[in-house]
């Protein structure tokens, strides 16, 4: 775990707000400001900062943590797609501060690029954007709500580490071992490709060896199929990486202990699941809801939405809904006793 001291916010001075940039966002309620954070490796990490509009002193804020893929938190030309929706809507609609950070190699951050950087490089810099907020005099530090999106909503608590924080929101997420994730994606994959159930039992065999090899052994892919070219024909990306990010990547996510992180969390969490999310199934979700309600009972509510895909449509349409859920549960959780 990286010190605050290496994390610490670079001192170069904010950008204009975006209002002053045709090439940035603009928000009807809010305002955006530009920042730097470094992580231990010296990679300056671009934050973006929000602060409603009409609002004085300290306000509430929402830290968000980023998917999986390497796309820019930030959405210029708007609604684009689902997750720019859902973190647009809560930047204008909410009345909250807000912030956000481009992993390593996206956007304006530098670093190894996206597709070669690893996990704890990206990490790093989500908790150095999380120590940051301390110098933002309109941030209320005893109403921090930390939204973690897909492959995010998994490790909150691992990026606000021992600092307060209101309540979680882990949307379309996992809490298991990232073997066991997928396991059940491969199957879902070749059930989806209308695989024979034979044909899918005898793949899935296979890939728990694969899987085992590459994630818990630290092989890559093209490691394992050049000891066992009999699986070749079961590989469908690249013999270094997988969706576009390195081995090196989901090898440390299996190596994360999510149990024992989430049974930690003594404040209010709000799991969202979309019962058609074919990304994160409903057993991945309903995990961090499990374990959290274990050691600290009716701390978390699982919210299922019917039809809801990963991305948070609803037959190709954003799931206006959700903004409310997620306001209402805020307000909730603000009044709740710690």
């Amino acid at each position: 775990m990286v010190s605050a001291s290496l994390c610490a916010a670079l001192t170069i001075p904010t950008l204009a707000y975006s209002q002053q940039n045709p090439s940035r966002e603009h928000f009807a309620n809010a305002k955006v400001s530009y920042d730097w954070v470094s992580n231990s490796r010296g990679d300056k990490l671009r934050t973006f900062i929000s602060r409603p509009k009409n609002i004085s002193g300290k306000v509430p804020v929402i830290f968000f943590v980023g998917w999986l893929s390497c796309d820019s938190v930030e959405y210029p030309k708007g609604e684009t797609d689902g997750f720019g929706a859902l973190m647009r809507r809560l930047i204008d609609q909410s009345g909250y501060a807000t912030v956000r950070m481009d992993k390593p190699g996206v956007g304006e951050s530098q670093g190894t690029p996206c597709s070669k950087a690893d996990y704890q490089g990206e990490l790093e810099g989500y908790q150095a954007a999380f120590d940051s907020m301390n110098k933002y005099d309109f941030v209320d530090a005893q109403r921090v709500f930390v939204v973690g999106l897909s492959n995010g909503g998994g490790v909150g608590p691992l990026v606000s580490r021992d600092h307060h924080v209101a309540g979680f929101v882990a949307a379309s997420s996992w809490g298991r071992t990232w073997y066991e994730h997928m396991l059940e994606n491969e199957r879902v994959r070749l059930t989806t490709a209308k695989k024979s159930p034979a044909e899918v039992n005898d793949a899935v065999k296979a890939f728990t060896q694969f899987y085992d090899l590459y994630l818990i052994q630290r092989q890559t892919p093209g490691e394992v199929l050049r000891q066992h070219p009999e699986w070749k024909s079961l590989w469908y990306d690249e013999p270094d990486g997988q969706y576009g990010r390195p081995a090196s990547f989901y090898q440390q996510l299996q190596a994360l202990n999510l149990g024992q992180l989430w049974q930690k969390v003594e404040v209010p969490v709000l799991v969202i699941h979309g019962s058609s999310d074919t990304i994160m199934s409903r057993a991945d979700s309903s995990a961090i809801a499990e374990i959290v309600n274990a050691t600290n009972p009716a701390h978390a509510r699982l919210v299922e939405v019917p039809g809801m895909a990963h991305d948070f449509t609803v037959k190709m349409k954003f799931h206006d809904e959700l903004i409310s859920l997620i306001l209402d549960w805020m307000k909730e959780a603000t009044n709740a006793p710690n």
